[in-house]
């Protein structure tokens, strides 16, 4: 999901929320306890929504390592490989 949209969803879900709550035929008392019980309800999913985007934006990150890492060991080789090539005379 990306950022952009999340956002949107966000603020999508928090201007139905008050359009539905200001046009309930509720009491204010009523009224105010549904807005603080949704406004708990979003921060928690909120709170979800970043802990799966950290869980997921660290695999990103460790799959990046892991692979810049193996190019960095076959680049390591590669250069390892010439080394000895020219070393035994092969451009002579």
């Amino acid at each position: 999901m990306s950022k952009r949209f999340a956002i949107g969803a966000i603020i999508g879900a928090v201007a139905g929320v008050v359009a539905g709550v200001l046009t309930a035929p509720k009491s204010g008392k009523e009224t105010r306890a549904d807005i603080k019980a949704r406004a708990t309800e979003l921060k928690q999913q909120a709170a979800e929504t970043a802990d799966e985007a950290k869980v997921k934006a660290s695999k990103v990150a460790e799959d990046v390592k892991d692979t810049a890492d193996d190019y960095k060991q076959r680049g390591e080789r590669v250069v390892e490989e010439v080394v000895e090539t020219a070393k035994k005379g092969f451009w002579k």
